[in-house]
């Protein structure tokens, strides 16, 4: 049945919020990052080339598929290999597809008219070799600048995560500019629109919200249970925050959070069964926290 309001002919599938809403009751809210760093690689006895980016990242997939909701390759750990690293990351979008694992490419892409609209494209077309389920955007050419990828996105069942409140000590000097009336407000007041457009309990148009904002949230009065879209929370682990932290920090809108690990678990490998069990006791936390 159709997950989006209206009546749209182009938006008669499922929508990423519903599959995503499904994946975290069933699973979990755990994302894993797939952060194939060079540090990483020599860690795990790999080499700095597209072979050993494709068997580290397939390893990382096949270890945590039966226990995240989502994983996240971060696109420029693959694009620094030119177009090999490309073509291992389109066959790890197309092997989690596969293992039906939701993907989040962290491409974290933002620009204008027809140059946004060929990003969109590339990640979110169907028939595109990148078209993942969900892509990261950067609002700060202005939030309607999205506008080709949260169209596609609505039309192809797939789902946007918008950056919104980072935790990198750069961020708060444009995110936290306009206090009351702050960047970071408008771009989730304008997410919190775009998800009307969605029926169920989850709108397909996420937030980046750094696991380690702290009291950020309530200093800039974000509500961001009323967004009704799903939290990407990087931070989790390795960056110092634990599940207890988002269970503080985000409050009412916990539900709706997915915990992102990167180092924490990866650098449990790269025996397969050493990092399935560092998802899981992550996940453990997430769940009881």
């Amino acid at each position: 049945m159709p997950d989006v309001a209206g009546g749209d002919e182009t938006a008669r599938r499922e929508s990423f919020g519903s599959r995503l809403g499904r994946a975290m009751a069933d699973r979990g809210p755990l994302c894993v990052g797939i952060d194939p760093h060079p540090a990483l690689l020599q860690r795990w006895g790999l080499a700095d080339d597209a072979a050993g980016l494709e068997r580290f990242s397939l390893t990382v997939l096949e270890a945590v598929a039966s226990l995240a909701a989502a994983v996240k390759p971060q696109v420029a750990l693959y694009e620094r290999h030119g177009s090999a690293g490309i073509a291992v990351l389109e066959r790890i979008l197309a092997a989690a597809a596969e293992s039906s694992v939701l993907t989040i490419a962290d491409a974290k892409r933002g620009d204008i008219g027809s140059t946004m609209a060929a990003y969109a494209d590339a990640w979110l077309r169907d028939g595109s070799a990148l078209a993942a389920d969900s892509v990261t955007l950067s609002p700060y050419l202005g939030f309607e600048s999205l506008r080709p990828a949260l169209d596609l996105a609505a039309e192809a069942g797939r789902g946007v995560f918008v950056l919104a409140l980072t935790s990198n000590p750069e961020g708060a000097s444009v995110q936290h500019v306009g206090g009351a009336d702050s960047v970071a407000r408008r771009i989730t007041t304008a997410a919190a629109a775009e998800n009307s457009r969605y029926g169920g309990s989850l709108g397909s148009v996420g937030l980046v919200v750094g696991a380690t904002v702290g009291s950020a949230l309530t200093e800039l009065e974000l509500d961001l249970a009323a967004v009704r879209g799903p939290i990407l929370a990087p931070g989790l682990g390795a960056q110092g925050a634990t599940a207890a932290d988002l269970r503080r920090t985000f409050g009412a809108a916990y539900p709706q959070v997915l915990g992102t690990s990167s180092r924490d678990i990866l650098s449990a490998g790269p025996e397969p069964k050493a990092l399935q069990d560092a998802a899981r006791r992550t996940l453990d936390e997430l769940l009881s926290a």
